[in-house]
This record gives C-alpha cells, structure tokens and sequence, in this order.
C-alpha cells in the first residue's frame, strides 16, 4: 500500500493482543505497507526492533537524526549497527551537524529545549518524510519506558500516516534478555545507567526507581522530543 493509498482507505488492524508476538506485528506491517520505514535512536528499543524487523524480512530505510549533540557511543553504535545489518539501509540526516554550526544558539538547549529539539530533530526527520511519504512508520516505542507512553497501541491512527509499534507491551526486562541472547551491539551508556541516550546536554543516567526515559531533560517538565506527541509529531 502506497503513502496515498493509506490515507484513502480505512485501516483494519488485526485483533492483536497483549501477548501477540512483535514479529506478528512486523509482518502484517510489512505486507500491509510495504514502503513502510523505521526512525531510530538506536537505544535498546531501537536496538531489538531492528534485529526483530531484519530477521522478518524488513530491507527498508533506518533513519537516523544526527543533532549535533549526539554522545560518540551513540555515533558507534550506529556504525556497528550498519555494519552489521548491511541489508537495511541505514539514513543520517544532518550528517555532520555540531554544537556550532549555526542551527541554533548555542545555549538554547538549556533555554529552551522543546525549540532546539523542534530545529535540531524533528524537522530534519519532518523533511526527509515529506519527500520520502512513507504510508506508515515502524517505531520501538514501549509502554513501560514512560507515564507518556503507558497507553501506546500496536497501531496507532491519526495524523499524516500509522504508527506501528511493535513493542508496544514488551518490558525492559523482556528487552534486554532477547538483546543478550541476540548478542547485540547495545550502546555500552546503557550498562552506565542510560536507559534512554539522547543529546549529551540533556541526559543522564537513570536514578534506582526512575522509568526509562526520567534521565531525558531531568527538571525540564519535559521527555519527550516532539516526535511522537505534540502538533508537530510524526
């Protein structure tokens, strides 16, 4: 189903079920919008649902924003990722961006964080989807990483195009056994206490009883980037 196609035709989702497998969920995904592409962050929920995406047949695009305050782990980590699954075609927008190339001022990060993240994030990806105009996106998300995501379904409906989130009730625990058994590359922050890896400026480690995502713009009211809540989401 082509980007127009989706938009034209009301969506029939499986009655999928809590317990329903993420490799059910990939592969009607995959024969429902073959076009389909996957944003990435390569944390470990990223992490998984490439492996998980790779072995059910997905060769798509795996998009990446570099914001220019990216950690080098996390640079790494998608160059192993690369490296490893030469059959996806792994995409860095705004390759080569830094803290002083110009795209917004220098300390806005700490100022205004929803600003920097809407230049320096969402509207490179924005861009590259208005020319791509994939009909759905495949996303890591999980239910457990935070309060804002505790409701996530398999499929959302709604906005420019679905949202397949094939993770959706998957827990850390349950992540991080199929990544050890997988034996994947996870960005080594993560055994630091990063349990979601953002820019350098604006996370840190995860504190014993915080949920995922508490080291992401800790005191800032905020953790999420834009991409997936707000009027400009995805």
């Amino acid at each position: 189903m082509t980007a127009a196609e989706s938009r034209q035709e009301p969506l029939t989702v499986p009655a999928f079920t809590p317990e329903t497998g993420p490799q059910e969920v990939i592969r009607w995904a995959l024969d429902t919008y073959p076009e389909l592409l996957m944003p990435s962050a390569f944390n470990l929920n990223g992490m998984v649902l490439i492996d998980l995406a790779a072995r059910a047949g997905y060769r798509g695009d795996v998009v990446f924003v570099d914001t220019g305050y990216h950690f080098p782990e996390t640079l790494a980590t998608r160059d192993r990722l690369a490296a490893r699954y030469p059959e996806l075609n792994f995409v860095t927008l705004n390759a080569g961006a830094h803290p002083e190339d110009g795209q917004t001022p220098p300390t806005l990060y700490a100022s205004d964080p929803d600003a920097c993240c809407a230049v320096r994030k969402v509207a490179p990806l924005q861009d590259f989807l208005r020319r791509k105009n994939p009909p759905a996106l495949l996303n890591a998300r999980s239910r457990d990483q935070a309060a804002t995501r505790a409701d996530i379904p398999f499929v959302e409906v709604g906005g420019t195009r679905p949202r397949i989130n094939p993770l959706a009730h998957w827990t850390r625990e349950k992540l991080e056994a199929y990544a050890a058994a997988q034996d994947l590359p996870v960005n080594p922050l993560y055994f630091d206490g990063f349990l979601s890896v953002g820019c350098w400026t604006c996370t840190r480690a995860v504190r014993p009883g915080e949920d995922a995502r508490a080291g992401r713009w800790a005191g800032k009211g905020k953790t999420e980037c834009g991409l997936w809540q707000g009027e400009n989401r995805l």
